[in-house]
């Protein structure tokens, strides 16, 4: 695994992007660069934290700077200024021949349209990279072989790039790219070239891999949904500058602009945010052995009528306050007969599963992680606030539905005509 550090990346294309830096640093626009100069301003500033093991997405409309980003990481494109490392190295001092070599240990590309070699077989497309290195011929082809059965093509070694369908095709680049053995996976529209249901699958495939591999994934896109799919954190490129950066939900619930916004409007929420999004960690924490005293005199201090019971970290039951002053009346050293079982959901359910279960009980609820680990309970309130968005928008399209059928303008459509 390894960590990418990006700081003050300019890049201005044309040739004399020195002499026009201090313009670009000064704020000059994108159109009165070219006007002036006949410069191109790819990147503006651009500083990004990539974790090691997490998948980054850089998202944005074509022409926003993404690709040039992503490029600038192995230094297929140099940049005008600015820095980037990866864990200690500093990619900018690097010289030629120390650069061919990052280039082929530290990182992976995947490209939109595949670049597969048509005159090689899919083995031989999958060993490249190994080739490359000088690796002996049956050591690169055993590496091939194990990575074509984990993207499921075996079988397929001998066939050619033009015999398979895109999908199958895209799995060849996506197992050269791991046959390296690289920790970095730059991955440039890697499944937009794709029909939405072989993507929907190469994305299943890649979040399987990467729960097993944990490799440091740059993920371009222009597509929100298969960016709020697959990052752990999102970047979002606006004409060469960096609009927003944040975990999914940071993007879903506070975006930063009309730009962002935008992005969002074909977004189902339901879908995306999850049970963890609506979780609070509980004002009191009980564990099997806690003492009924004590019990009955935390909740009595902070009013509540009920409480989690804990077993280390995992959730056992939940103690009502009858139930406590029951334990206390008998004489009970701990609690552990007293705790009842407790309904949970998964920190992963969509919104849309916990408002059903919401509806068909008003009982206290956890939200649960791997392993049955407590992380809270449910909180009613901010799963109507998430969600309110979404029947707002629903509640709109049936009224212009219910209008259109009537033959008559919908509220808003009337208030905009007046």
């Amino acid at each position: 695994m390894a960590k990418i550090e990006v700081k003050g990346i300019y890049k201005i294309f044309g040739p004399r992007p020195m002499q026009w830096l201090e313009s670009a640093r000064a704020g000059i626009s994108r159109d009165e660069l070219l006007q002036r100069s006949g410069h191109t301003l790819g990147l503006r500033d651009i500083s990004l934290s990539i974790d090691e093991g997490s998948i980054h997405v850089i998202m944005g409309l074509s022409g926003s700077g993404k690709s040039t980003l992503i490029r600038h990481f192995n230094r297929l494109i140099e940049p005008t200024a600015g820095t980037i490392r990866v864990d200690d190295v500093d990619v900018m001092a690097l010289g030629t021949r120390e650069l061919e070599r990052f280039r082929q240990q530290k990182m992976s590309m995947v490209f939109q349209r595949f670049g597969l070699f048509p005159h090689r077989c899919v083995l031989d497309n999958i060993a490249y990279g190994l080739k490359v290195r000088g690796i002996g011929r049956k050591e690169r082809e055993q590496r091939a072989m194990h990575w074509l059965e984990v993207v499921g093509l075996a079988g397929y070694e001998k066939q050619y790039p033009h015999q398979l369908s895109g999908g199958m095709q895209q799995r060849v680049g996506l197992a050269r790219a791991l046959a390296t053995d690289a920790e970095i996976l730059l991955m440039d529209e890697a499944f937009s070239a794709l029909d939405p249901l072989i993507r929907r699958e190469m994305q299943d495939q890649l979040l399987q891999l990467q729960s097993q591999l944990n490799k440091t994934i740059v993920f371009i896109t222009h597509d929100l949904d298969e960016a709020l799919r697959l990052g752990n954190r999102i970047a979002i490129l606006k004409d060469g500058e960096l609009v927003q950066e944040g975990t999914p939900e940071d993007i879903l619930l506070a975006p930063a602009d009309d730009y962002v916004q935008a992005f969002l409007q074909d977004v189902n929420r339901s879908k995306v945010l999850n049970a963890s999004h609506a979780c609070n960690k509980p004002a009191l924490s009980l564990t099997t052995r806690t003492n009924p005293a004590h019990g009955v005199e935390h909740m009595s201090k902070q009013a509540l009528q009920f409480s989690p019971v804990l077993d280390g970290k995992r959730l056992y039951g939940v103690l009502t306050r009858e139930s406590a002053e029951r334990a206390l009346r008998e004489g009970a050293r701990d609690i552990s007969r007293y705790v009842e079982p407790m309904a949970t959901v998964p920190a992963s359910a969509g919104l849309d599963e916990v408002l059903g279960r919401l509806l068909r009980s008003d009982a206290p609820m956890a939200v649960t992680g791997t392993d049955n680990e407590f992380l809270g309970v449910l909180s009613r309130s901010k799963v109507v606030e998430l969600i309110r968005p979404v029947l707002a928008e629903s509640e709109a399209a049936a009224e212009r539905s219910d209008a259109t059928d009537a033959g008559v303008k919908p509220k808003a459509d009337q208030r905009n005509a007046a």
